[in-house]
């Protein structure tokens, strides 16, 4: 179990969903929360809600400038946590331009500016945490999620090859992918949804993660253990199931 009283750690991302329920559970545990997001009225109303220490901190993970100049406000930080994300259902034959083209810079692209001004300072000190929420349908392609699934298997690359670089050095990478959430944006799908889990369930086992050593971890388990074995199927197999 880490020791979290006074640690600050920067959630962008952490206005609703997710965000907001590990802000609670990290809060609880005395970390000092830095909370960004696009809503400020979001940010502020869970900032109330927290019994510990937090900072609201508005920013739109699209625009470099905002970002930079959220950094510089935040000051020295001990860890970040990413944890925004849109979406939209949507195959290849209603392929949306506008829609794809941004759930690829915000879930993607978006990490890989807010990574730019965090993990130089980290190198640096030679200390830091980096946690990064992918997803299950990252795992391999799947139908009905051109843009989401795309993005998500970058934003695990990504994680991944962080975690080569720094797995010796005194930067811890984690990288967590949850199945379904109840959220906001899971409420656009119009199809079964197994093992979905409460924003609060999937906070309880992320953080539980962040506490331990472990590079990655899936979840539900026997939910994810579906996806890593598509990863080994050959083509003709897994299409046929999968898509």
């Amino acid at each position: 179990m880490k020791n979290w009283r006074g640690k600050r750690y920067w959630l962008v991302g952490a206005s609703e969903g997710l965000g907001a329920a590990l802000a609670d559970e990290m809060s609880r545990a005395g970390a000092h929360l830095i909370l960004s997001a696009r809503t400020p009225e979001r940010l502020q109303a869970l900032a109330d809600s927290l019994p510990g220490p937090c900072e609201v901190l508005p920013l739109d993970v699209a625009d470099a400038d905002s970002i930079s100049a959220a950094a510089e406000r935040a000051g020295e930080i001990d860890g970040v946590v990413w944890l925004a994300g849109v979406y939209w259902p949507m195959k290849a034959q209603d392929w949306h331009a506008e829609r794809a083209d941004t759930m690829a810079d915000i879930n993607f692209t978006g990490l890989v500016r807010v990574l730019g001004v965090c993990v130089p300072q980290m190198v640096d000190r030679d200390a830091g945490h980096v946690v990064i929420t992918g997803s299950l349908s990252g795992f391999r392609g799947l139908p009905g999620a051109i843009g989401y699934a795309a993005s998500k298997a970058g934003t695990m690359a990504l994680a991944e090859c962080m975690h080569a670089d720094l797995r010796r050095t005194g930067v811890q990478v984690q990288l967590v992918n949850p199945g379904f959430i109840r959220t906001r944006l899971t409420d656009k799908n119009d199809f079964e949804m197994p093992f979905i889990l409460e924003p609060e369930a999937a906070a309880r086992l992320m953080f539980a993660h962040m506490n331990g050593n472990r590079f990655k971890r899936s979840f539900p388990t026997g939910f994810s253990l579906l996806f890593r074995f598509g990863q080994f199927l050959p083509d003709w197999i897994y299409y046929r199931l999968f898509a």
